[in-house]
Parts: C-alpha cells; sequence; structure tokens
C-alpha cells in the first residue's frame, strides 16, 4: 500500500492521464507523466512531467526511479516501455498491452477463455482479402493489427471489389465479419492486487464515424439482459492477465447474445459517468488498485445518467451546457481544436 505523499507514474500524456492524476492528486498522491513530446495535456496537472521518446531508455529509467508505481493511460505505449519499469512496479502487467495490442492475438485470447468475437480472418496479401470476403461474406471491416482507434486504421468492405481502389496498406491486417446487432455495450471493471473484482454498470454506447458520441443508463432491457454473461468474460479475462486497474471490454448485444468487440487494458471514454454518476468513479478507483488501496464501491447514484463527448469545434460552445440542472462539464484544456477530436465531455444526471 503506498503512503501518503507517494509518487504514481502515468505512461501518457491525453486527457485519461489528466483525469488519473487528478484523482491521484485528491488521495494524496504526486503524479508524474512521461509521453513523447505534443498536445500532453496532463502536463497541466502533473507534479513532474518527462517529454522524451518511448525509447530513450536513460530518460525511462530516470523517470521510474522517480516512482514508487507506475501505470498507464493509452493502450499504445510500447510494451518495451512498460517491460522497462521493474515489474513489482508497473500495473496492470505489460502482458496486457500485449494481449490488446494485437487484434488477432486478442481475438485468440477471446476465444481461449470462451468468448466469442466477430468472425475474423488474418489478411497478409490482398489475395488473404479476396478469400476472407467468400468466406465470412460483405459488408465486413478490414483492419490494422496493431494501432488504430477512433475509426483510425479501419476501412468498410462491402465487396471483394471496394479493395480495388484501396492503397492496401504494407502492415499486417485482419478482416472482421459484418455482426448485426442491436445495441453497444462495455462492461468496465476493476481488479485489486489482492484480486478482488467490481464492476460498474453498463452504458449504452452510441457511435458517430466510429467515435463514442453518447454513453447512458439504465442501458435498456436487451443490454441488462446479456451484462452477465459479458461479466463473466471480462472477470475471465482479468483473472488471466493477473490484471490490476480498470479493464475494459466492448461488446455488440445481439440477438444471440453479446459478441466481444475489443478489449482496452485501461480507464474508457465509456466510464466518463462514472465521475458523478457513481459512488466512486472508474479513474479513482483505478489509482487505489495500482496503490494498493482498498477499491470504492461502484454503484450508480443517479436514475439516469448521460455521457456526451465534445467533439472538435463544438468546444467552444460547451458552458452553454452547464445551464442545464445537475450538468458537469469536463474540458481536457487541449490546445488544437480539430475535427473528430475529443475536446472534453459533459455529463448529465437524472435523481
Amino acid at each position: 500500500m503506498l503512503h501518503r505523499g507517494a509518487t504514481i507514474g502515468i505512461l501518457g500524456g491525453g486527457q485519461l492521464g489528466r483525469m488519473m492524476a487528478m484523482s491521484a492528486a485528491q488521495l494524496g498522491f504526486r503524479c508524474i507523466g512521461y509521453a513523447p513530446e505534443g498536445d500532453t495535456v496532463a502536463e497541466q496537472v502533473s507534479d513532474d512531467f518527462f517529454a522524451n521518446r518511448w525509447d530513450d531508455t536513460a530518460a525511462l529509467a530516470a523517470f521510474a526511479a522517480q516512482c514508487d508505481v507506475v501505470t498507464w493511460e493509452f493502450e499504445n505505449v510500447p510494451v518495451a516501455t512498460a517491460a522497462a519499469v521493474p515489474k513489482d512496479r508497473m500495473f496492470p502487467h505489460p502482458r496486457a498491452l500485449e494481449t490488446a495490442q494485437d487484434r488477432l492475438a486478442e481475438k485468440r485470447f477471446i476465444e481461449g477463455l470462451g468468448g466469442r468475437p466477430a468472425a475474423y480472418a488474418r489478411i497478409d496479401s490482398r489475395s488473404d482479402l479476396d478469400a476472407a470476403v467468400d468466406r465470412l461474406g460483405a459488408p465486413g471491416i478490414l483492419k490494422t493489427r496493431r494501432d488504430g482507434y477512433d475509426g483510425k486504421g479501419q476501412w468498410r468492405i462491402t465487396s471483394s471489389r471496394d479493395a480495388d481502389g484501396l492503397n492496401f496498406p504494407d502492415v499486417p491486417l485482419i478482416y472482421e465479419g459484418f455482426v448485426e446487432f442491436e445495441a453497444e455495450f462495455s462492461v468496465i471493471l476493476v481488479r485489486g492486487q489482492d484480486g478482488e473484482i467490481r464492476f460498474w454498470d453498463s452504458a449504452c454506447n452510441s457511435h458517430v464515424d466510429g467515435v463514442l458520441s453518447t454513453s447512458s443508463l439504465p442501458a435498456g432491457a436487451l443490454i441488462e439482459g446479456q451484462v452477465d454473461e459479458a461479466r463473466t468474460l471480462a472477470r475471465r479475462v482479468a483473472d488471466a492477465l493477473g490484471y490490476v486497474g480498470v479493464l475494459t471490454l466492448e461488446f455488440f448485444a445481439t440477438r444471440e447474445g453479446p459478441i466481444f468487440n475489443e478489449m482496452a487494458p485501461r480507464v474508457h471514454n465509456s466510464g466518463h459517468w462514472t465521475l458523478e454518476g457513481a459512488v466512486t468513479s472508474q479513474f479513482e478507483n483505478h489509482i487505489r488498485a495500482v496503490a494498493g488501496l482498498p477499491l470504492g464501491e461502484t454503484r450508480t447514484v443517479a436514475r439516469a445518467v448521460t455521457m456526451t463527448n465534445i467533439i472538435g469545434k463544438d468546444i467552444a460552445t460547451s458552458q452553454g451546457h452547464l445551464a442545464a440542472p445537475d450538468t458537469h462539464l469536463h474540458d481536457y484544456g487541449k490546445a488544437e481544436v480539430r475535427a473528430g477530436r475529443k475536446m472534453g465531455h459533459v455529463t448529465r444526471l437524472e435523481r
């Protein structure tokens, strides 16, 4: 258990790290960030910040030496970077990054635990894609196996002819068959160092152009009827990884039950509602877990909650949301405004 005034290191400098650092300060901890130069908004609320390359071993060693524990806020932190931190101070274990960073490895891992991902095929060539479309059908989604989020690194394939005009990327790919789903939802859990697991309520997620737009509770009867099965898989994943901290699994709610979509080994956008809508937020519970503290209660405190992302130029008028009752604005402090970029979020509660 970390002592008051201990230092928590965070790999990554985005809004998730920013909100983690704010929760850490509330619990009496210092935070030091580490990320390559850029619009690192976590730096604004950190006690110190290392703006160095992921492969700068000297800087990483200096960073780790100042930290009592280290975590991450971004699933694309290189595994080698996380592995450079002494194992007894790195939470979660880097194996979680290694599993989640390759979509093919992730789906095979999920299948090994009894989960059901969308039908998929490994793609290493144009002929592989043609064969996958023939076998799995179309429409489907061609994705890079590594990197890519918020709709990036993805191409919708409606027939094999779609690939004719595609500048076929020279990276490992995966083709996923189309899933007929009624809704999308997330299972978000926190697992402590002692193996205790707690779940937040699952929200119904709506996306626009591949980016999460809203997460809302209650999620509806369809999702609520599939949450138990999805939680069973999420618990298996967390236990298999020896996970410590907040872990998110995304699902499609279908007529045949929950279909696994992807895993995020971190706090998650669809859990931002927990800042005001739960007894203990995902950010505070992540800090509690990596610090070895008792986990907080995850119960929802309102009759209904809606979290809406503020995208791009909409941040300019975001303060107008505050005229509504029981509404909470979170501006991430990003200097550069561009289309599709998450600039903040707003949460509305109905008591």
